[in-house]
Formats: C-alpha cells, structure tokens, sequence
C-alpha cells in the first residue's frame, strides 16, 4: 500500500494558523494522536458535557448516530458495525444494524458522508471542507 498523507491546518484563538502534516501508514491510533495535538492548539473546542449528552431522549435515532459519527470518526473511514458498536455503548441501548446502515446512506446521498466498496464491504467517511481551512477559518 502506498504512503499517504494527511495535512491539518488549524487556526488557534489569536489567529495563529498551525499546519500538520503527516505522511506514511494512517491507522487510527496515528489519527486520534494527530486529534489530540490539533485539540492541545486549541482547533477542537473541549466540552466536559456537550449539551446533547444529557438530552438523548430529546433526539431522534438519526441525530445521535450523526452525533456518534461526529464525534467517534471526525477523520478516519468506518463501518456500519463500528457505528453501531459506538453507538450502542455511548446510548447504553440497542439498535440495529439495518437502522444505522440506512442513516448513513441517507447520509452519504445528501453528500455529509463519503462512502467506498461494495454494499457488503461499504466504508464511510466524514466529507470535510478543506477550503474553509485554506480561506482563513478564525
């Protein structure tokens, strides 16, 4: 496989813009590394209880498995699986397979989610929006 890369810009509170970049084998541990020096720069707001936490039961299905993959997957390709499993752990409930798999491609058709493989192999990704970090984003 070949090396890839992946390149970070971050704009801290003053303005500053710190550029990453990382080349070589992209695994998920290298990934939630990389997160936590962007979130140490001050790129990630840190929230000790992020206000949907608390309000599950006012969301629907398709709100918190957006808000699994938002939080669980900001870079890195995913399953429907790892979806559900995530899921099933933060909401300490159940929920199917067949239901996180339909959600994600409504997602993927209205373009928040990029999606590779055959149906039965399906990866998805969250669609980032580089150009917003190339114009300046502070």
């Amino acid at each position: 496989m070949p090396a890839r890369k992946m390149r970070v810009d971050v704009f801290d509170g003053n303005g500053n813009r710190y550029t990453i970049t990382f080349e070589g084998r992209v695994t998920r541990e290298k990934a939630i590394r990389l997160l936590d020096i962007v979130e140490l720069l001050g790129g990630i707001p840190e929230e000790e209880n992020p206000e949907w936490a608390n309000t599950t039961h006012k969301n629907s299905k398709v709100d918190r498995v957006r808000r699994i993959v938002e939080k669980h997957f900001p870079i890195m390709w995913f399953t429907s699986k790892d979806v559900q499993s995530a899921y099933e752990q933060e909401f300490k409930q159940p929920i199917n397979l067949s239901t996180i798999s339909t959600y994600l491609s409504r997602m993927a058709d209205r373009r928040i989610l990029a999606k590779n493989g055959t149906s039965n192999r399906r990866r998805y990704r969250t669609v980032t929006e580089v150009s917003s970090f190339m114009k300046g984003n502070k």
